[in-house]
């Protein structure tokens, strides 16, 4: 008996809307980076990209637990001397409520070559109103 493996023109991508309004940020985001993996479904293959689509709205209504809205820190390095920034987490989902969650479901992706055509079919959306409506109507 073999072992069946799915073929890329076989895998059906569905439309996934989520809403963040009062949301855990971490098991938000483990939740939205299965659907992009695809984890959710029967024919799941670690070496191919099966995943859905996820439009995520109210991405500034997500909660933190604890002291994290205070201590959490967004860091990066440009990779020249003197490149290191630091954000913190209040800064952040003033300016960009969006990349909160961007980060966060990013890092649930595994590392390899699929992560970025994963992290394309995500949409995240401020507010109730997102550019994918014509996508769930299809009554």
């Amino acid at each position: 008996m073999k072992t069946y493996q799915p073929k890329a023109k076989e895998v059906k991508r569905d439309w996934h809307l989520m809403n963040a309004k009062g949301k855990i940020l971490g098991r938000f985001s483990s939740e939205v980076a299965i659907l992009l993996m695809g984890k959710h479904k029967a024919n799941y293959s670690a070496h191919m990209d099966s995943g859905d689509n996820v439009v995520v709205i109210n991405a500034e209504k997500i909660k933190l637990t604890g002291k994290k809205k205070e201590q959490k820190v967004y860091q990066g390095h440009s990779g020249y001397p003197g490149g290191f920034k630091e954000i913190s987490f209040e800064k952040m989902s003033k300016e960009h409520p969006d990349r909160v969650l961007k980060y966060a479901i990013s890092g649930m992706l595994p590392d390899n070559r699929l992560k970025a055509k994963r992290m394309v079919r995500l949409h995240v959306a401020v507010g109730e109103k997102h550019k994918y409506e014509n996508k769930f109507n299809k009554e």
